[in-house]
């Protein structure tokens, strides 16, 4: 392979980060947290470096870092860092790009522990930070929104649960006009459908619980950085606060990840067929999927679009609101009851139930998260047995 030669995700996805040519395959996982030095000078050098390689397994560990290098190229960044979970990634931007009485433009619906912490005066809101919520797929509404004091711009695309699609494009042009940060969770299309980085987002986060990981077999999230500076800063946060991955779980991520290409394409294909399926269903009010022409932002989904496909994930209502909702969710067999997403296997929840039971019921209502509302998210498993299950359960509602 020449020097010249770009490898395509799936390659990416297998070797970026780490690559045998002799010795193990996988990255071994050092089960040390401290590392010995040859001498006073070496360590004294080892803390001078701002990698910090070989010093405390806090600070950096070897198996940790493949991953984020993976991670890094799949989304074109200059740097990944790993945390502990998606929610100390999320808390980590927080903490790096805001101050006292900031002011935070973000996605009405975006995951509800986001919102949670910046609407709950026991974390930001007693340093006076303040928070507009709203739909940022129409960029009008995120410009009239800007305030003197907006520091961070945070968007969730497709937004969880609504799958509302942002623009990013627009909303980063009209973030650097300001001098405004813009942070793009990106967990539900994950790096193989969406790359917010080339469209002109500053950060990426991503649970990699999810659609990385892709086996519900560990917790973690990574922050990508397009520069430098933020990459340091933000690793310095991290760092200093504690909130890092451990060896043993970035090793689940690395491996997850190698198959990520080709989960979401056998998803995506269960998903479009079992989105036609509710559509058609007399028990179903109404289907949201970016893979049907009738969402809003269709536009954005497609080859050499901003997302590539349109995802594994549906939200669907069902009719008989909450109640119609929770015997269909009570009575599934295959598709498991159970919150996350992007797995390999399907899972099925009641946001209002769950995942944004935090967020008051006017707020919740207004971002479009109905209590009928049921979140699905597409796993491997044969779309006929998947469409048996919901079409019994659907039979109870």
């Amino acid at each position: 392979m020449s020097d010249e030669h770009n490898p395509g995700f799936n390659t990416n996805a297998v070797h970026a980060g780490y690559h045998a040519h002799s010795g193990p395959v996988n990255p071994p996982v050092e089960e040390s947290s401290t590392y010995a030095f040859e001498n006073c000078v070496d360590g004294a050098d080892r803390f001078a470096s701002r990698d910090k390689k070989g010093i405390y397994s806090r600070l950096s560990s070897p198996t940790v870092n493949a991953l984020e290098k993976k991670i890094a190229k799949l989304e074109h960044g200059f740097g990944g860092i790993a945390t502990a979970s998606g929610m100390a990634a999320v808390s980590a931007v927080y903490f790096h790009f805001l101050d006292n009485e900031s002011h935070v433009i973000a996605t009405s619906s975006m995951y509800g522990p986001s919102r949670t912490i910046l609407e709950n005066s026991s974390f930001y809101k007693k340093w006076g930070v303040r928070a507009t919520f709203l739909e940022t797929s129409h960029v009008d509404n995120v410009r009239r929104a800007v305030q003197p004091n907006t520091k961070l711009i945070y968007i969730e695309t497709p937004a969880n649960p609504t799958l509302a699609i942002t623009d990013i494009s627009n909303v980063s042009a009209l973030a650097r006009k300001h001098g405004i940060p813009l942070v793009v969770d990106n967990t539900f299309c994950s790096p193989y459908l969406q790359n917010p980085l080339d469209w002109g987002a500053d950060v990426v986060i991503h649970s990699m619980t999810k659609s990385i990981g892709g086996h519900a077999n560990a917790v973690g999230g990574i922050i990508i950085a397009k520069t430098e500076k933020d990459y340091h800063d933000l690793r310095n946060v991290v760092t200093n606060t504690g909130g890092v991955l451990s060896p043993h779980d970035a090793v689940l991520f690395f491996n997850g990840v190698k198959t990520l290409g080709i989960r979401m394409d056998k998803m995506q294909e269960s998903a479009k067929r079992i989105a036609d399926f509710l559509a058609n269903h007399e028990k179903i009010e109404w289907v949201i999927y970016p893979g049907h022409e009738d969402h809003p932002m269709h536009h954005l989904v497609g080859e050499n679009r901003q997302m590539r496909g349109p995802g594994a994930l549906i939200s669907f209502g069902v009719r008989g609101g909450l109640v119609g909702a929770k015997t269909l969710l009570d009575n599934v067999k295959l598709n498991t009851l159970a919150v996350s997403l992007g797995g390999v296997e399907s899972l099925m929840e009641s946001p209002a139930l769950m995942t944004h039971a935090g967020v008051p019921k006017f707020e919740r209502e207004k971002a479009g998260i109905k209590d009928e509302l049921v979140r699905c998210s597409v796993g491997i498993e044969d779309f006929e047995d998947l469409k048996a299950d919901i079409e019994q359960a659907l039979g109870k509602a």
